[in-house]
């Protein structure tokens, strides 16, 4: 029997209690099928359990179970897909129910990492790595999700009450417009973050949990200006800290900047749009700030 993390339950009750229910016996499926030793307490991402494990031949390894959904399915296929130095390794995968037997990694993250600057460097050469390689066939595509975002954001946009705020977010929907004809076919990882590089044995620095997509790297900037936000108050000036952090993202990857300004819209955009499906009426603080940052 294994206990299961609150975070999961809370985040999983009401949109999948099926699932959740039947994590226990899908943990004893795949600790049979795959011969493992359970070696540790489970953990819990916002949408996965994951389970320290070792394997029949002694190899430390994390069995992660997730429910199957756009953002899951195509995960075990992206990470083989990138070149095996960048990303953590798939040991074993179940692609009937998005269940992963992955490399053991950490514990320390780029969140970690003292330096910030540093942190975002490292971050930014390795999606410059990744966004260097094409999409697979059957990823969902960027253009897709974009679409979808300028179908609701009509009857979504006048629930916001300052009329200033509906103005901005009307043009983020005219600038996401304006690129979803040329939308990129590159493979994103789509929330490389901080906490989504791991530290490794076999290389420093190993990204994991990609959502794929096809699309336009200039789509993976805006993650890294959205964490680490203390660090980014803490220097006194965050407009330009937030400004600096951009530069230096296009810097590293020669992402265009009219693109990278252009796909960060779509962004902001997407949070807000899903914020205000939650019942918020007014952006919230930090999406402003990075909009007030590049935008104003």
């Amino acid at each position: 029997m294994i206990e299961i993390p609150a975070k999961l339950i809370r985040n999983h009750s009401e949109k999948s209690p099926e699932w959740l229910a039947g994590l226990p016996a899908a943990v004893a499926q795949y600790v049979g099928q795959w011969q493992l030793t359970v070696a540790g307490e489970p953990l819990s991402g916002e949408a996965s359990l994951i389970l320290p494990v070792v394997r029949r031949d002694g190899t430390e390894a994390m069995l992660k179970l997730q429910s199957v959904n756009d953002e899951s399915e195509s995960e075990a296929v992206a990470l083989r897909t990138w070149n095996h130095d960048d990303v953590v390794e798939v040991l074993e995968d179940d692609p009937a129910t998005s269940t992963l037997l992955l490399e053991r990694l950490g514990p320390r993250t780029l969140d970690d990492l003292p330096d910030h600057i540093e942190a975002t460097r490292i971050l930014a050469v390795l999606l410059t790595r990744l966004s260097a390689v094409p999409a697979p066939p059957g990823i969902r595509h960027l253009a897709e999700v974009a679409a979808g975002m300028i179908d609701v954001a009509p009857g979504l946009i006048p629930k916001l009450t300052d009329p200033a705020e509906q103005v901005l977010v009307r043009r983020f929907v005219a600038q996401v417009t304006e690129l979803l004809p040329d939308s990129g076919d590159r493979l994103l990882h789509w929330d490389l973050h901080y906490y989504n590089v791991m530290e490794g044995k076999r290389r420093p620095w190993l990204v994991i949990d990609p959502k794929p997509l096809a699309g336009d790297p200039a789509f993976e900037v805006f993650p890294v200006l959205w964490n680490r936000w203390d660090d980014l108050v803490a220097t006194g000036d965050l407009a330009r800290a937030i400004r600096d952090r951009f530069d230096l993202m296009l810097e590293v990857t020669g992402i265009d900047r009219d693109r990278a300004l252009g796909w960060t819209a779509g962004r902001i955009l997407q949070n807000v749009l899903w914020f205000v499906e939650d019942g918020d009426t007014r952006i919230e603080a930090e999406l402003k700030a990075i909009a007030d940052a590049l935008f104003a």
